[in-house]
């Protein structure tokens, strides 16, 4: 069975280069090169993401912004292996991912041959335990770990929710989970980052919640409910025991709530001027 990587990148020198070697040992351990695939779709960049992808033996595709969900399904669309892994360019594999994943694949094939393809152990898609790193530490508890995400599937399977933003993967036929091993993230090394990320997927939930009709200046949403976000997950998820990167990381998640709806509300007041 062949395998695509797929990435969506802008401007990423500085995380690709570690997303591309963690996946480069899995793609050639399921044959050459040039039997699988690791394809780079860049927006426009204006780093050295492209040089970097190329030198590394991707396929690179330039491709005007779409937004998350569609761009990624164009990437989806350019894959031609059996199975497709689709990361992030923040991402990396750890080696027992990479095993796990490649045993995965390969008993998959196996059962092809073994089984009636209605049997539960034919699996259309992987769930990867994902490992949040946050100003430097891991975040091992508020929701952050294991975290699962759908990223390894049967090619034709998966499509990703056209969503403005969080963008969900859906596979159609069963699913599992893969035991071992983490997809480590690399997020936000610095507050500005994670406060930069906060305010532009703040602006980009409002557009969602006003499409959904929510619209009015609302106590509940903009001051209530960010506050039961943050002692739902730092105490009651024990995001406390993540010291103070863990106090940081739900305080802003807190705020990201607030500017969603505060913003979905200055939205509606600029559309009804």
């Amino acid at each position: 069975m062949t395998l695509s990587v797929v990435i969506i990148t802008y401007n990423e020198e500085a995380n690709l280069a570690r997303t591309l070697e963690s996946v480069k040992p899995l793609v050639a351990s399921h044959g050459r090169l040039t039997d699988n695939e690791i394809i780079v779709v860049d927006s426009g960049s204006s780093d050295r993401t492209v040089e970097i992808a190329k030198n590394a033996g991707a396929k690179v595709i330039v491709e005007a912004w779409r937004g998350y969900a569609a761009q990624k399904n164009f990437a989806l669309e350019k894959a031609h292996g059996t199975w497709i892994l689709s990361i992030d360019a923040d991402e990396e594999l750890s080696e027992d991912l990479r095993r796990e994943i490649s045993l995965a694949i390969g008993r998959q094939a196996l059962l092809k041959f073994e089984l009636p393809a209605d049997r539960p152990e034919f699996v259309d898609g992987f769930f990867l335990a994902r490992r949040n790193f946050f100003l430097g530490r891991w975040m091992k508890h508020g929701g952050f770990w294991p975290d699962p995400k759908l990223r390894l599937f049967r090619r034709g399977k998966g499509r990703f929710e056209l969503r403005t933003v969080h963008e969900d993967l859906y596979v159609e036929g069963r699913t599992a989970n893969l035991e071992h091993g983490a997809l480590i993230h690399h997020s936000y090394p610095t507050l500005s980052d994670y406060i930069d990320h906060t305010n532009r997927y703040s602006s980009l939930g409002a557009e969602m919640t006003v499409a959904r009709g929510r619209t009015g200046f609302n106590i509940i949403n903009i001051v209530l409910r960010p506050l039961a976000t943050f002692i739902y997950n730092y105490f009651f998820r024990l995001g406390f025991l993540d010291g103070r990167e863990g106090l940081l990381l739900h305080l802003y998640h807190s705020v990201y709530v607030s500017w969603k709806y505060a913003k979905a509300w200055e939205l509606s007041r600029k559309g009804q001027s």
